[in-house]
This record gives structure tokens, C-alpha cells and sequence, in this order.
């Protein structure tokens, strides 16, 4: 399923992995979040509810991932990598940013960003 990302101007395309996680998550859309700061690598905005678990979990990320953290429950988008690993109980990839996930290094702090659906 492709999504999109709008923050502000910015608009980014995604495309979610075929997994129970990222198809709960797509359940949820269209979706609009406050995203907060963290790190200086990815923003971060709560969900409404916990998600389907189905996704291996994961300890590493890559610049453009969308991916779930279940203990917020939160979604993140990472824009940077600050070479650190992610600590237990790992990340859930929900999918994958185009191009351009660096955009949200222009955001200080919270910025709202709305998830929708494009397919």
C-alpha cells in the first residue's frame, strides 16, 4: 500500500511492507499526529492504539524507515543515522519513505504530520 506524509509543505510518498503490523497501522488512515523530536535522527508521534503484532522485530534502521515502536505506542520516521542501535524491544518496520525523509530535519521540535492512504 503506498501512503503519504505531509508535514506542512512537505510532502513525502511511502510504501508500506506487507506485514499484519503495517497493514494494522493502515487501518488507522488517515491519521494526524503531533511528531516530537528525538535524537536528531527521527520524529515520533503516539497512536491511538497499540498495534497487531506480525513484524520481525528489528534493531537497526536506516534513514527513510517508518516504523513502529510498541511501548509508546508510537510511529517514528527516521531522517537521520547517528550510527546508534535500538534498544529492546526493537522496531517493527511499517515501510519505506520514497526519497526525501531528510525534509524533516527542518522541523525543530513537534511538528504535525498527517498519514493518509494514496492507493
Amino acid at each position: 500500500m503506498r501512503i503519504r506524509l505531509t508535514a506542512g509543505e512537505t510532502v513525502l510518498n511511502a510504501t508500506l511492507d506487507d506485514n499484519a503490523t503495517a497493514r494494522d497501522f493502515a487501518s488507522l488512515l488517515p491519521l494526524t499526529l503531533q511528531m516530537n523530536e528525538l535524537l536528531e535522527r527521527e520524529k515520533y508521534g503516539h497512536l491511538p492504539r497499540s498495534l497487531a503484532a506480525g513484524g520481525k522485530p528489528q534493531f537497526r534502521y536506516e534513514v527513510g524507515n517508518v516504523v513502529y515502536w510498541s511501548p509508546g505506542p508510537d510511529i517514528a520516521v527516521f531522517y537521520d543515522h547517528d550510527g546508534q542501535s535500538i534498544p529492546a524491544p526493537g522496531i517493527i518496520i511499517l515501510g519505506e519513505i520514497d526519497s526525501g525523509a531528510d525534509a524533516f530535519k527542518k522541523y525543530d521540535g513537534t511538528v504535525e504530520v498527517t498519514v493518509e492512504a494514496v492507493d
